[in-house]
């Protein structure tokens, strides 16, 4: 069947002189049906397409389920094709894409980041997966430049916690970066600018793990979580590769993701998974180029000393609430002068 603009080519050809032969050969069709066309030239009408089968057909009840026990949230097309080739999908991502893009919401501009040398920086930060009465949150921490990150869930952020994790994402790069960047709750800093512009006071806990490891902390502006964006942008990666997957996955099994949970299937996630991936912005695989970061970061402490306690609040004092009454004796002196 001839499309509407072969339709309208045959005219014109024919217009311009061309030979039913002439035209048939341009147009790679039969000279009956440039005839056929010349001798009844009215549009033709189109009927709906018949859907053509392909290979996501058998998972699409599947994939549906999927969108819809992560709604309002939303899973990767990464996620979803990991999911469905576990269970024999052949295909490739590009026509999964076309299924989701429709479906997908839209995103916010994409970060400015600013590039590191390896070995300089080491991006840190609590992220809020759940609040309310059974908080879930992550520890992610970055390298600037190689983008192998680590992650260790936890239901607080005090200062204590924020020590633990850094050294165990110390533990696991296998050495130590020039400099932690992080954010400025008072577990990190206790006063900005304390000692003059850009000379903070910071968390005792933060110092003692900082002095012996040999990094030296850094403040990302306030309300700036963009100066950070290397971390930023994997706190979401994390949240629809990793966090959303396994808590549907929990939820329709009537499961609701934990702690202990989401510890135990981050790890083996990360290796196979998170620092193997092609990087969007470097173009290179994070657990590649982890590699050849070591090469640059400082050998990890022999020996770790106890962590010090925090600062010691002052602790409240109730403030009195002058009464609003007054003595009764003022009331006395009233009664006599109105009596």
């Amino acid at each position: 069947m001839l499309t509407q603009e072969q339709c309208v080519e045959i005219r014109v050809l024919s217009r311009q002189g061309k030979s039913i032969r002439g035209i048939a050969k341009e147009l790679g069709v039969s000279r009956n049906t440039v005839r056929d066309h010349l001798r009844d030239p009215r549009p033709r009408r189109y009927g709906p397409r018949v859907p053509r089968a392909t290979k996501l057909d058998p998972y699409r009840a599947y994939l549906e389920g999927r969108i819809a026990a992560a709604h309002p949230r939303w899973l990767a097309a990464t996620v979803l094709l990991r999911e469905i080739r576990e269970q024999g999908y052949g295909g490739g991502i590009s026509q999964l894409k076309e299924l989701l893009r429709p479906l997908r919401p839209e995103r916010d501009d994409p970060l400015v980041r600013f590039e590191t040398a390896p070995g300089e920086q080491l991006q840190a930060d609590f992220t809020h997966i759940r609040r309310g009465r059974s908080p879930l949150l992550a520890f992610v921490a970055t390298l600037g430049y190689s983008r192998a990150s680590f992650v260790r869930f936890s239901d607080r952020e005090d200062a204590a916690t924020l020590s633990r994790c850094i050294t165990a994402a110390l533990e696991y790069f296998g050495g130590v970066p020039q400099h932690l960047l992080l954010d400025n709750p008072t577990t990190v800093v206790i006063e900005r600018d304390a000692y003059g512009a850009g000379r903070h006071r910071f968390h005792p806990q933060l110092l003692s793990i900082a002095e012996q490891y040999g990094f030296v902390p850094r403040l990302c502006r306030p309300y700036r979580a963009k100066t950070k964006g290397k971390v930023e942008r994997f706190n979401r990666y994390l949240k629809e590769s990793f966090v959303l997957p396994l808590a549907t996955t929990l939820k329709q099994a009537g499961i609701t993701l934990d702690v202990d949970t989401a510890n135990a299937h981050v790890g083996p996630w990360l290796e196979r998974v998170a620092n193997r991936r092609l990087h969007a912005t470097t173009g290179e695989i994070p657990a590649e180029q982890l590699a050849l970061e070591r090469a640059h970061l400082r050998a990890l402490p022999l020996t770790v000393l106890p962590l010090p306690a925090g600062p010691r609040r002052a602790p409240r004092v109730p403030t009195p609430i002058e009464s609003l009454q007054h003595p009764l004796s003022v009331y006395e002196r009233l009664l006599r002068v109105a009596s």
